[in-house]
């Protein structure tokens, strides 16, 4: 059996690491941490468990995109799955005025024409146009094809979500409703594609939940399916090089000195990370300088909030709040005006839950405004630190409680993070939010290859394909595309659901 070193066991990772190792691969995944799973980690205060990144999945329900590959891995068995409000799985509120997104194409254009009633035809086409631009991705739609580019995927990589929508709809108003969500892949005006917009909108508009209890149990599933398939996945391995003879990857190395050989390693994490990992000059200059030079994501601030029991209702949408009438432009913030808009939600922690015991709220922060204690460690960062978070989250509090003026009295303590957090605990660049960003200013030279100058030396994760767990798991197809073949792979997914 050919040896696979995976380096990282975020969702990519592990899925990678499943698909090889029934395959007949040799696999070890080896993360840094002391758990597996990425963003998929969840976390406790006080009793009282929290997310980190997979807030919510889309696309859940029975033949549906998510259901499929999650049968694929074996994963729908060890989950249960809570269903978000169908009339209204995402709200976006804009000075006080709330809209709602509901599930389903009828739904969708019937609800959002209560307040746009001058407009139903140009929502009818706006849906239908996300729809046909995502189904036009066969790696979206999980179909067999020599080439996933075609005319009307790569027109939309390149146009803007802002130029799309001023196209499509004529009303300010509704086309920045229709952006509201543009946290969920902190879209920036004249720079994300529409087809980031549309894959996310179809995946969410298609069905919507949350995963009851934490989304850490989709990495328990995958892990315990690695073990079960032969394979490992080891905790405390921090890697520290990957070894290259004058042609390929040997092994890799980790900080207690464990040297593993390989005759394939993935590397699950950020770009930029692996070519601090990997000195070899087979990897030339101008690859490792234009890695490096690509745009990131902006981080975020994150508060997680205790509540006081049976004092908060569950809440089974997603709130997007802004103080001002549009979506864009909330990552230039200045200190006077930060936060600009928010995003905020409940922990599931129980089915057919009445009660919150815990939630959320998420707004932008750039690198900039914490880099001054890079270097430092969770827990470890100083009295100053501390002051600027806890300022950030007061602020950030009185924001949400604009909209509910409840939440104040209902909190028993909260915690927060900064993308210095995110740094710590996944590497990703500057703590960004979701990895590397599309920017059609530098059309395809702003894309991550899953194949570096290395031929044994790949890479998988949210950075190659896109960020949620639909990019990952189409990245994870993609790459291990590069072993088995898609065509493999597709009749492997027909297989698990027939």
């Amino acid at each position: 059996m050919k040896k696979v070193i995976i380096i990282g066991s975020g969702l990519g990772g592990l899925s990678c690491g499943l698909i090889l190792s029934r395959n007949g691969y040799d696999v070890t995944v080896l993360e840094q941490g002391t758990q597996p799973g990425g963003c998929l980690q969840c976390f406790y205060r006080d009793g009282v468990k929290f997310e980190t990144g997979m807030h919510f999945i889309g696309s859940a329900d029975e033949g549906q995109v998510l259901n499929r590959l999650l049968r694929y891995l074996d994963v729908l068995d060890d989950i249960r799955l809570s269903r978000l409000d169908t009339t209204g799985y995402d709200v976006v509120s804009f000075l006080g005025r709330q809209f709602r997104f509901a599930n389903g194409r009828q739904q969708f254009i019937d609800t959002l024409a209560q307040d746009f009633p001058r407009h139903r035809q140009q929502l009818e086409n706006y849906y239908d146009l996300v729809e046909k631009v995502a189904q036009a991705s066969s790696l979206h739609s999980l179909r067999v094809a020599d080439n996933d580019t075609t005319p009307l995927t790569m027109e939309y990589q390149m146009r803007s979500i802002n130029d799309v929508l001023s196209e499509a709809i004529d009303d300010e108003l509704l086309r920045s409703v229709l952006a509201g969500n543009l946290p969920l892949y902190a879209a920036e005006r004249d720079k994300t594609p529409f087809s980031t917009l549309a894959f996310v909108s179809e995946f969410y508009n298609q069905s919507s939940f949350r995963v009851v209890g934490g989304s850490d149990q989709i990495a328990t599933s995958l892990v315990r399916s690695i073990h079960r398939s032969g394979g490992e996945v080891l905790c405390r391995k921090r890697v520290t090089s990957i070894d290259c003879d004058d042609k390929r990857a040997v092994g890799v190395v980790t900080a207690d000195e464990t040297y593993y050989p390989a005759d394939l390693v993935i590397a699950a994490i950020h770009p930029a990370r692996l070519m601090e990992l990997c000195r070899s000059s087979l990897l030339r200059p101008a690859y490792r300088n234009r890695v490096q030079s690509l745009p990131e994501t902006v981080g975020g601030f994150s508060v997680y909030l205790r509540f006081k029991p049976h004092s908060v209702p569950y809440m089974n949408y997603n709130f997007y709040g802004y103080h001002q009438p549009s979506p864009w432009g909330c990552e230039e913030y200045s200190a006077q005006d930060w936060p600009k808009g928010y995003l905020y939600m409940h922990f599931c922690s129980q089915e057919y839950q009445q009660w919150a015991e815990g939630g959320v709220i998420l707004s932008y922060m750039r690198y900039e405004e914490v880099e001054r204690w890079k270097g430092t460690h969770v827990g470890h960062r100083g009295a100053d630190y501390g002051q600027m978070k806890k300022e950030r989250a007061e602020r950030l509090i009185e924001a949400v409680c604009q909209e509910f003026p409840e939440l104040r009295s209902s909190i028993a303590g909260y915690e927060t993070s900064t993308p210095l957090t995110y740094f710590d605990y996944t590497g990703t660049e500057s703590g960004s939010m979701y990895g590397i960003a599309k920017d059609i200013r530098l059309g395809q030279t702003s894309r991550v290859h899953h194949r570096t100058k290395i031929p044994n030396l790949l890479l998988t994760g949210q950075n190659i394909n896109s960020h949620g767990i639909l990019g990952v798991l189409v990245g994870t197809v993609v790459t291990c595309s590069e072993l088995l073949t898609s065509e493999r792979i597709f009749n492997d997914i027909l297989k698990a659901n027939t």
